[in-house]
């Protein structure tokens, strides 16, 4: 366990500056100069406030510029924001914070919003924490929230202020109509259609911002295939002697299929897995019990252990270069045995085992092939036994290949 941690640490440490990738970009200054740079692009999950800048790719120093001073910013053709003073609802849509005021709370703040669509019609987005709103502009004229409310009504019922399908119909007068509003949900991918839609109808020119984030895979479906090294020890405290059996080291195979659910921020670095994995440990080894009496005899110890493993866990991406990554990850484990028992002197056993974590780091090469090495924390496989304590361990070596 130690030694992946430290491997693990390592690894974080060897490639973490590797992964810091400055992107072609510019930035607006407050007397309105544009200045080609590359900036760091983090990309953001809310807004940010500030960024960082080199001059170039040769430059050591990194430069830093904030709202303050900059009017407008972007990144590669992939993302753009631009400062605004606006009103903005600060209302919470959270249903313990929920307020039962149908009118927006409305505050002005300074910050920057992030282009969806850049057209005749414009559509901005905005986030921070929890708090998640749009915005729209036609013809640069001022940029207001598109409004969007829960309230409570009554303490067990929400009602929804849905201003902001009366603002698009007042608003975007082309190729939009009256069904199309009322299916209109205040969500990104909805709202870039209607003003995709207007847009094109009005003038036929507008840039979707979104369309990159549309075309990301966020999904993979992995066959694992792999070995495990296992052992397995137990102990019945009830005995004076507090006899201890150890079965040893055991190599088995095992199977499993992962579903990864990649963050749609922060450049695709972080991830959520689940991973159902057939396993087993199947050892036995010869006894001497009641040693020394008169009965002394030998016994046949066994055990017989079969289950499906549920990782669910969270990954984390240190990017080498457009096709190689390490990641690290970590993970809960359910453990759901199958008709396993322990054969212990005259005594069947069966077994009822606990769920514990997993750690490990891996490579993975252009998307499609990966290694892992996994260690787990030790697992109880007789929990429903007072009198018994018991540790199942593995270590894993895991190999993988990317359906989709």
């Amino acid at each position: 366990m130690k030694k992946i941690f430290l491997f693990a640490g390592l690894i974080s440490a060897a490639f973490f500056n590797a992964q810091i990738k400055f992107e072609k970009g510019y930035f607006v200054n407050n007397s309105g100069q544009r200045s080609e740079v590359l900036i760091k692009n983090l990309d953001w999950k809310s807004n940010p406030t500030e960024f960082e800048y080199k001059t170039d790719e040769s430059s050591a120093e990194t430069k830093k510029e904030s709202i303050k001073n900059i009017q407008e910013f972007g990144v590669d053709n992939e993302q753009k924001y631009i400062r605004k003073s606006v009103m903005i609802d600060l209302s919470s849509d959270q249903l313990q914070e929920m307020s039962y005021e149908k009118k927006p709370n409305f505050t002005e703040k300074t910050v920057f919003l992030k282009y969806i669509i850049d057209g005749k019609a414009d559509l901005f987005y905005y986030e921070h924490d929890d708090l998640e709103r749009f915005f729209f502009s036609v013809n640069d004229s001022e940029v207001k929230q598109l409004v969007y409310k829960p309230y409570y009504i009554e303490s067990s019922s929400i009602g929804y202020n849905e201003e902001y399908k009366k603002q698009i119909l007042d608003n975007l007068k082309c190729g939009i109509d009256l069904t199309e509003i009322n299916r209109l949900n205040y969500k990104s991918k909805d709202l870039t259609k209607i003003f995709l839609k207007y847009n094109e109808c009005s003038d036929g020119s507008a840039v979707n911002y979104d369309k990159n984030y549309e075309k990301r895979d966020l999904f993979n479906l992995t066959v694992r295939p792999g070995i495990n090294f296992s052992s397995f020890e137990m102990t019945n405290d009830y005995y004076p002697t507090n006899e201890n059996s150890k079965f040893g080291n055991k190599v088995s195979f095992r199977i499993g299929v992962e579903a990864e659910f990649i963050l749609p921020f922060n450049k695709n670095k972080w991830a959520l897995f689940a991973e159902p994995t057939y396993q087993y440990y199947k050892t036995e080894k010869e006894s001497t019990i009641y040693q020394g009496q008169p009965f002394e005899a030998k016994s046949i110890r066994s055990v017989d252990y079969k289950s499906i493993e549920i990782p669910l866990g969270v990954r984390h991406y240190f990017f080498l270069n457009d096709k190689s990554k390490i990641f690290i990850n970590a993970a809960y484990i359910i453990d759901i045995e199958m008709k396993s028992n322990i054969r212990y002197d005259y005594s069947t056993l069966k077994i009822s085992s606990g769920n514990n974590f997993a750690f490990g780091v891996g490579y993975n090469y252009n998307n499609k092939f990966q290694v892992e090495f996994r260690t787990s924390t030790n697992r109880n496989l007789m929990q429903n036994y007072l009198n018994w304590t018991s540790k199942y361990q593995t270590s894993s070596v895991i190999f993988g290949y990317t359906l989709f």
